[in-house]
């Protein structure tokens, strides 16, 4: 007889030929068929090989027992070993759902950025709470292996289910674009990050790391690009696909001969001489610089130094703190500025303003003498102050619209867009000497000279803001087509949405629908057979990175990890942390669990 179909590994022992079972006591187990009395196994189903086992080792078994005692003793022996695999079934269970829960703490463990070894303490609460709540099962989470290089281990299996993830979801790209920014860690070693924007043609939009290339050499444009090139050809992208980059405005990256932006566009001009990706300068970045425009030094330095002065040495700090609580002053506190913190420095300036007169007095009090005194009694500079927290509230304000996640370029544009025509409005208004807009000098009588100047400061923001953020105004048209379609000029427009412009302005369903939901939504809804080129074209837009912050904020993730108290934390596992860390993805933690060959509990 032909031996039946075989089954996978694990299932049940069955009896797969009755005559042979009570025969020769032979059961199926998996793929293979085992003596029941010796539990060996015999790969080939053949009856020659069964006959050969069991009267070669066990001949005068059975021998003198009849037919049906036969039967009776090989259903015994059928029922003893399921009872075995039963066994072996449970306790695979039990390793299997403990891998998975230490999988599910080593992804917890990274995605809030703390340290391997707190596994083991994660481990020890577990415990004895288990102890205390459900003693019958402490055994099992004692199970759980929590050690920390487990914890590395799971974290490395994690980063790469992520990665499987990104590359899959890659496929479906139509558009994908790129920000990258380069940091130098606590070992001097040169962190590049790279993050990509994809969107499908069902407008899913993925926003991801693709890679963090860390670099133990030089940092040029041509270094840069190699790391760059390499982390995406290694994840499967096709050039052809790519809309944009974006970068921090560094030389290295934006250089006009020699920078990575440059020679990412000569690489690609070189495949396909139509390919013309686009490019951006952070417009955080560019926001932060403009304010050097305004030119108010001479305002600031004097605050900065008299909040050094206080804050500097540890006693004045502690008297000036003690002063304030006893005068009941609105602030308990005077706060450092930071060059790399961005809001910072109007902050300062209004706490200072605010606490004017408790500085004065604890000056005085001290027999400190510092140039903020004399300052603080020009009535000219007095304005100049209060312009300086003024403005930079304005500027801060504009700042924090434009970070965050998942911000379209376009829609930030729109914010520098209004905040220009404000400075606009705020000069030719501060030339009439109206400060209706600006908090506290619109409380005082300002003289025209000092309105004059103010004007000027306001002007020369205004340029400035118009001559940095030339990238974005080229392609501005193309983002007001994006935004508003149904008034967009057809005879401006490129030649290939043309006649789709048409079409859509001319349907009166589809201009509901506009109306009615999100953007995204609307251009996810519009037909592929109508409306190719649109789709096409919005994606397009879509993809691109206004800003680097998802990268600034993620060196503050790097910063964390690889503190002076991890600085042994090796490339690769900061890879894997960071990865995690920063992953809109869950992973699948089942399917790790499956691609693990052997899990056994003596390895925990």
């Amino acid at each position: 007889m032909n031996p039946p179909k075989k089954r996978k590994i694990g299932d049940e022992c069955h009896v797969f030929n009755e005559e042979w079972t009570n025969k020769y006591f032979f059961g199926n187990t998996g793929n293979k068929a085992v003596c029941l009395l010796c539990h060996e196994t015999i790969a080939v189903f053949k009856e020659y090989n069964l006959k050969r086992h069991h009267e070669t080792k066990h001949s005068e078994f059975g021998c003198k027992l009849s037919k049906e005692e036969r039967k009776i003793k090989a259903a015994e022996c059928v029922k003893r070993l399921k009872k075995q695999q039963e066994l072996f079934t449970k306790q695979s269970t039990l390793q299997n759902s403990a891998t998975e829960a230490s999988l599910m703490v080593a992804y917890n463990l990274a995605k809030r950025n703390k340290p391997f070894s707190d596994g083991e303490f994660i481990k020890q609460c577990m415990v004895e709470c288990a102890s205390v709540l459900c003693p019958d099962v402490r055994s099992k989470f004692e199970s759980i292996s929590l050690s920390r290089r487990t914890i590395v281990r799971r974290i490395d299996s994690i980063s790469d289910e992520l990665t499987e993830q990104l590359k899959t979801a890659s496929k479906d790209f139509v558009w994908f674009s790129l920000a990258l920014d380069e940091s130098t860690d606590n070992e001097d070693t040169a962190q590049l990050l790279i993050f990509i924007r994809g969107i499908s043609e069902n407008f899913i939009i993925t926003e991801e790391l693709l890679g963090l290339e860390s670099m133990k050499d030089r940092t040029t444009g041509q270094d840069l690009l190699e790391c760059a090139v390499n982390c995406v050809e290694k994840s499967g992208l096709s050039w052809n696909k790519m809309a944009s980059i974006t970068t921090d405005g560094a030389s290295a990256f934006i250089g006009k001969n020699v920078g990575m932006v440059k020679l990412l566009k000569n690489k690609l001009q070189a495949q396909d001489t139509d390919s013309d990706i686009l490019s951006f300068h952070c417009i955080l970045h560019q926001e932060s610089l403009c304010k050097a425009a305004l030119d108010l030094k001479y305002v600031v330095d004097p605050i900065v130094s008299v909040v050094n002065t206080i804050r500097a040495r540890a006693l004045h700090h502690r008297q000036f703190k003690s002063f304030l609580e006893d005068v009941e002053a609105e602030y308990e506190d005077v706060i450092y500025h930071n060059r790399v913190r961005w809001l910072s420095l109007g902050k300062v300036i209004k706490r200072v303003w605010a606490l004017q007169n408790e500085i004065l007095l604890f000056l005085d009090t001290k027999k400190i003498s510092h140039d903020f005194v004399t300052k603080i009694g020009c009535e000219e500079w007095r304005y100049k102050m209060m312009f300086a927290a003024d403005v930079f509230e304005k500027l801060n304000e504009l700042n924090v619209t434009l970070q965050g996640k998942g911000l379209f370029a376009h829609e930030m544009w729109k914010h520098v867009k209004s905040f220009k025509a404000k400075l606009s409005l705020f000069a030719r208004q501060a030339g009439e000497g109206n400060f209706c807009h600006f908090p506290l000098l619109g409380k005082q009588k300002v003289p025209e000279s000092v309105s004059a100047k103010i004007r000027d400061h306001l002007q020369s923001l205004e340029d400035e803001v118009t001559r940095r953020f030339q990238d974005f105004k080229k392609i501005e048209p193309k983002f007001n087509l994006l935004s508003y379609p149904f008034t967009a000029d057809i005879d401006t427009a490129p030649e290939e949405l043309q006649l789709e412009l048409i079409d859509m302005q001319s349907d009166h369903t589809v201009k509901e629908m506009f109306n009615a939901v999100t953007l995204v939504d609307f251009y996810k809804s519009l037909s592929a057979e109508k409306f190719p080129c649109m789709k096409k074209f919005a994606g397009k837009m879509f993809s691109i990175f206004g800003s680097t912050y998802i990268c600034e904020q993620s060196f503050s993730c790097l910063k964390i990890n690889k503190s002076k108290y991890r600085c042994s934390l090796t490339d690769i596992n900061l890879q894997a942390v960071m990865r995690i860390s920063t992953s809109n993805l869950t992973p699948d933690f089942k399917k790790i669990v499956e691609k693990c060959d052997r899990v056994h509990l003596s390895h925990h």
